[in-house]
């Protein structure tokens, strides 16, 4: 399934062929919600580059990545090179471009015009935050990953069930934190995303961004795991939780999240 976006008022390329980006569709709202892809749908928003989406179900990634070409973004324990997306082709360089960081670094640098996503000597630095900020919302896997499975279409459900049921080492049912454990993941949850907020904080600006009031890279990562939250509890059972969420550390994520929302488009 391939889906075209009308880019105004983003695209600033129209005379130029679209880039393609791979994602992964589900029954969500939106079709889009992981938080790796939309790294990259808002890299290239941001930039205002034409593009397409060429949606590709679970099961069907690492062959597409094979026929590509792409490269693997990590090894998985039995030395297996693992394929995951986002992927993008750029027809006009030919180049296809895997891992979220990669295709932003790629992106600034073939398209030195447009807005950075990682400005110069700030690549450590971003590496760095990514790495921290995955270590404070780790509890965060316990409600997506199993939440995520219900909510994919049928040609992903089974091969996602299967290989995340390999890595916790139990049914996905039995993952989710109920009871007292959810109030206290869900706590555990809250203060990682504080530490988040304390590490802006730190900017003089007052901006909701990292570097103020320019978006960079590490702002869209978190932007990104927000949205995957919201588009998985905001209209289900866990509404509450949802509306609880975004108004977490005085409503300083749901600000986030409206402070990107101009860059947050996604194919009809």
């Amino acid at each position: 399934m391939a889906g075209l976006i009308g880019w105004y008022p983003f695209s600033q390329h129209v005379g130029r062929e679209w880039i393609i980006f791979y994602d992964i569709p589900s029954t969500m709202p939106g079709n889009a919600w992981s938080s790796n892809t939309w790294k990259t749908r808002f890299s290239l928003n941001y930039k205002g580059l034409a593009y397409k989406t060429e949606w590709v179900e679970y099961p069907d990634i690492e062959p597409l990545c094979k026929k590509l070409g792409a490269a693997p973004t990590y090894t998985k324990e039995t030395g297996e090179p693992l394929y995951t997306l986002p992927v993008i082709f750029d027809p006009h360089t030919r180049r296809i471009i895997s891992d979220s960081f990669a295709i932003a670094k790629y992106l600034d640098e073939q398209y030195p015009e447009t807005p950075k996503l990682i400005p110069a000597g700030t690549h450590a630095l971003q590496r760095a935050f990514i790495a921290a900020f995955y270590q404070a919302v780790d509890v965060l896997w316990e409600f997506t990953i199993p939440q995520t499975c219900v909510r994919l279409r049928s040609g992903s459900e089974p091969f996602f069930r299967s290989t995340r049921e390999k890595d916790f080492g139990m049914k996905l049912e039995a993952v989710v934190p109920t009871g007292s454990a959810r109030t206290e993941k869900l706590a555990q949850l809250e203060a990682g995303f504080g530490k988040y907020l304390a590490w802006v904080a730190y900017n003089p600006s007052g901006g909701v961004f990292v570097t103020g009031d320019t978006p960079v890279f590490v702002d869209f990562m978190v932007a990104s795991f927000l949205i995957w939250l919201k588009v998985l509890w905001e209209d289900g059972e866990d509404g509450e939780i949802w509306g609880q969420v975004k108004e977490w550390h005085g409503g300083k994520l749901r600000k986030l999240l409206a402070a990107v929302d101009k860059y947050a488009a996604v194919d009809k």
